[in-house]
C-alpha cells in the first residue's frame, strides 16, 4: 500500500457518498477515513509510517532453460505466483519474476543471468507447514523433500530445481 493508493482510495471513497448522496466529505476528511480502514491513528501516522525508510531487499536471478518445467516448479509445485513477464520478442529469451510470502525471485533464460547450480537462502515461517504442503504436491514432481533439522540456521528444507539451482527454505533458530 502505498501513499498514492491510499489518495486515489479516498478520492473514490469521496466521489461514492457524494454521487450516492449520502455525505459530502472534505478531501481531509476522505483521507482520516481511509487512514483509520488501512489500521492507522490517523492520516499524519498514516503518511509518515508509509514513508518511512525501508531496508532494500535483494533478488536473485537464477538462471533458467525451459518455460513449462520453470512454471511447474516454481509456479505449481512451491506456490509461487508470476509478478511479470519480459520477452523482446516472441521468440526470445523469457525473463520473469516470481513472488511467494514477500519472497522474490527473478528467473531468466537469458545467458549472463545467473548461472547454474545457484544457492539461494530463503528464510521461511512454519517450515513444517511448508513441508505438508509441498508433500500434498508430490505428484507433480519426483522430489520428496525432508526437514534437516540440523541444518546451519535453522531447520531447512532444501530443493534442487530442473536447473541445480539449490533452494534453502529455512526457518530461523531463536
Amino acid at each position: 500500500m502505498t501513499i498514492d493508493e491510499l489518495k486515489s482510495a479516498a478520492r473514490t471513497l469521496r466521489k461514492f457518498l457524494a454521487e450516492s448522496g449520502a455525505a459530502q466529505l472534505t478531501h481531509a476528511q476522505s483521507l482520516e477515513a481511509v487512514a483509520h480502514t488501512a489500521g492507522f491513528r490517523d492520516w499524519n501516522s498514516c503518511s509518515a509510517a508509509l514513508l518511512a525508510p525501508r531496508p532494500l531487499a535483494a533478488v536473485p536471478i537464477l538462471r533458467v532453460y525451459d518455460e513449462v518445467a520453470t512454471r511447474n516448479f516454481y509456479c505449481d509445485y512451491l506456490g509461487f505466483e508470476v509478478d511479470f513477464e519480459h520477452r523482446f520478442a516472441a521468440d526470445l529469451p523469457l525473463y520473469m519474476r516470481v513472488t511467494r510470502g514477500g519472497v522474490h525471485l527473478d528467473l531468466s533464460q537469458h545467458h549472463g543471468d545467473g548461472t547454474p547450480g545457484a544457492a539461494v537462502w530463503l528464510p521461511t515461517v512454519d517450515i513444517a507447514a511448508f513441508h505438508r504442503e509441498l508433500r500434498r504436491r508430490d505428484h507433480l514432481v519426483t522430489l520428496r523433500p525432508g526437514i534437516d533439522r540440523s541444518a546451519p540456521g535453522g531447520p531447512t528444507v532444501e530443493l534442487l530445481d530442473p536447473f541445480q539451482n539449490a533452494l534453502r527454505f529455512c526457518e530461523l533458530d531463536d
